[in-house]
């Protein structure tokens, strides 16, 4: 399955330490889609902007494996079309924490998420943007 991911899970390493074998990692961003930071990363429906993000090709039990973990339990499946870097439109699956669960503030996972941001190069207004969340 192709499952896109715009938080830290954007990291091969990180999915590979939890057990998990992507493959296929592609860049990519999902129009009409802002990101917000609370105690976690989500995404929320905006006309006016995009998510950046990994397609990545996981397996059913991978991703059920991955989102069984406390922490990210409450994230709901949205089927979504990507536009990949280059210009393929890609259907996968988003998991989005819904926006009344999305509280609080992590200054920490934001100063990751921004690192992260800035090795898979996206673009600086993008950056920016996570940078807010700590700055």
């Amino acid at each position: 399955m192709e499952v896109f991911f715009y938080g830290l899970f954007m990291d091969k390493d990180l999915l590979i330490r939890n057990g998990v074998n992507p493959l296929n990692p592609r860049k990519g961003y999902l129009n009409n889609y802002a990101l917000k930071i609370g105690n976690r990363a989500s995404l929320i429906q905006s006309k006016t902007e995009k998510a950046y993000g990994v397609i990545m090709t996981l397996t059913e039990e991978e991703i059920a494996k991955l989102y069984s973990e406390k922490s990210v339990s409450d994230y709901v499946p949205e089927k979504v079309t990507i536009i990949s870097e280059t210009n393929e439109h890609i259907t996968a699956i988003c998991y989005n924490l819904p926006l009344e669960l999305l509280k609080g503030k992590n200054e920490s996972y934001a100063k990751s998420l921004h690192r992260l941001a800035e090795k898979l190069n996206f673009p600086k207004e993008y950056l920016k943007i996570i940078g807010k969340n700590y700055a």
